[in-house]
């Protein structure tokens, strides 16, 4: 019978911290007023997006992980 794989606690914590970030770096341009700012933040728009969705993927592991979790005991 195979051990199930620990769950890691800060997961949700990461994914987040994860959605925050990313979510910064796609609102930030809309407030920065230095047009130079706004270009370089606003050229990060992919890294923005690739955090949002790093984050939901790590926070929806961790939800399903608790549910089989619990379904278990």
């Amino acid at each position: 019978m195979p051990l199930p794989a620990p769950r890691n606690p800060l997961m949700l914590q990461r994914g987040l911290a994860c959605i925050a970030i990313g979510a910064a770096v796609l609102l930030a341009p809309l407030f920065l007023k230095s047009p130079v700012y706004r270009d370089m933040i606003g050229g990060a728009h992919l890294v923005g997006w690739f955090a949002v969705v790093l984050g939901v993927a790590l926070v929806a592991v961790d939800l399903v992980r608790r549910a089989q979790g619990e379904k278990r005991r």
